[in-house]
């Protein structure tokens, strides 16, 4: 389940309705006025159309009265927009054609764009920037990880208007994007050209005293495949115990969190999931693992997939979590194309929880071992493997403990 993707082939039958016979209107009341065409209906049907005829009237008004030719497409789509805006979820939204695209896009690890991630924050609507990739236009232009940001041209940026500032962000290469952040109570402006972007899902190196470090930054693409051959180099080198950097790692799809969990665990679950009306989906995992000692390394932007592979794989008794308090986003979307793979639109439809039954959501994943990152070192990009990065030498520490 990538997220738990489902292609919803359905076809719409208008096999019944009403059809309005537009025509000219001599007045503005003749407009709603004019014989209508009828057919017969199931009161099914009838009740269901029923519920979205206030919102037809409206548009025939704009259609017909608007004082300039309306944009039927763009009321149709922020209509769209509204529906799922109406359930109160940052999580569940509309993606357009451009929006759809781009997603694919970044799952397929290239696109045109300015080289950073963000993470928004559904409680105080924030967009942090928890990632700059290495050369690439924003790390040039001196955007760091850590800065708040607040405008991408004339879009001020929050959790809601996230996406709008991604797609200004994204297009032709070259063309300058300005971009407006919030540093340390500064407010800072640059202007970034687009550049093509490659996007590495998954870093590694060894450390001293026989740990392999494997970075994780997103749930993505091939990353559990990227993932486990990472796995397999740092063993050919020598590995004894393994810490996994989950830090600043806002999630992605459910199946690779489960594929990568399943080196690691022989059987049992990593997680289950409930719907609204209590139907309860496993996440069993198969015979066979590695025995490595484990060490995950999370913060506060470390969520969903994150907490789902560290908190099931903590809650199995298989690693030692170290950090700070993770984000506890405990709920899960389902991904659903329409109008044949042009648009879609994500939704909430579950909550999981740990084998436990510990539930994650507005709680996240308690680390065993506390460690701050200072503030003077918040934005700091290290090296990989730097053990001058105090969480990451607190992980060392641990990882070292666990060799046996």
């Amino acid at each position: 389940m990538k997220k738990k993707i489902i292609a919803l082939c359905a076809v719409v039958a208008l096999l019944s309705g009403t059809l309005l016979v537009t025509g000219h209107a001599t007045g503005f009341f003749d407009f709603f006025n004019q014989k209508q065409q009828t057919v017969t209906i199931s009161q099914e049907e009838y009740d269901r159309l029923s519920r979205f005829s206030k919102l037809d009237t409206i548009l025939q008004y704009v259609e017909a009265w608007y004082y300039e030719e309306p944009d039927e497409d763009a009321l149709i789509e922020n209509a769209t927009r509204g529906l799922l805006y109406g359930l109160g979820d940052p999580y569940s939204f509309y993606y357009n054609e451009d929006e759809w695209k781009e997603m694919w896009e970044d799952d397929e690890g290239e696109y045109a764009g300015v080289g950073m991630e963000l993470l928004g924050n559904a409680l105080d609507y924030s967009v942090t920037i928890t990632r700059v990739f290495r050369d690439t236009p924003a790390e040039r232009a001196g955007i760091r990880k850590g800065d708040i940001l607040v405008r991408v041209e004339d879009i001020e940026v929050d959790f809601y208007s996230m996406q709008n500032a991604v797609n200004v962000m994204r297009g032709t290469v070259n063309e300058i994007v300005e971009i407006e952040v919030l540093r340390g109570g500064e407010y800072l402006t640059f202007q970034v050209p687009r550049a093509i972007i490659h996007i590495n899902r998954v870093e590694y190196t060894m450390l001293e005293d026989q740990v392999g470090y494997i970075l994780l930054y997103q749930f993505a693409g091939e990353s559990e495949k990227e993932f486990a051959e990472a796995l397999n180099a740092l063993k050919a080198q020598g590995a004894k115990s393994l810490i996994v950097d989950l830090r600043d790692n806002g999630g992605g799809w459910v199946q690779a969190a489960v594929d990568i969990a399943d080196l690691f665990l022989d059987d049992g679950l990593l997680m289950y999931s409930e719907d609204r009306y209590g139907t309860r989906e496993e996440y069993p995992m198969k015979a066979g693992s590695d025995d490595i000692p484990l060490v995950f390394l999370v913060n506060g932007n470390s969520a969903s997939a994150s907490e789902i592979l560290s908190g099931g794989m903590h809650d199995r008794g298989r690693a030692t979590v170290v950090g700070t308090q993770s984000y506890g986003k405990g709920i899960m979307q389902v991904v659903i194309d329409l109008d044949d793979n042009k648009d879609g639109f994500q939704m909430t439809y579950a909550q999981y929880f740990l084998p436990s039954g510990e539930k994650v959501h507005k709680i996240g994943i308690t680390p065993d071992i506390i460690s701050e990152m200072p503030e003077e070192l918040e934005s700091t990009l290290f090296a990989l493997g730097d053990l001058n990065d105090p969480q990451l030498k607190d992980a060392w520490e641990a990882a070292k403990n666990l060799i046996p």
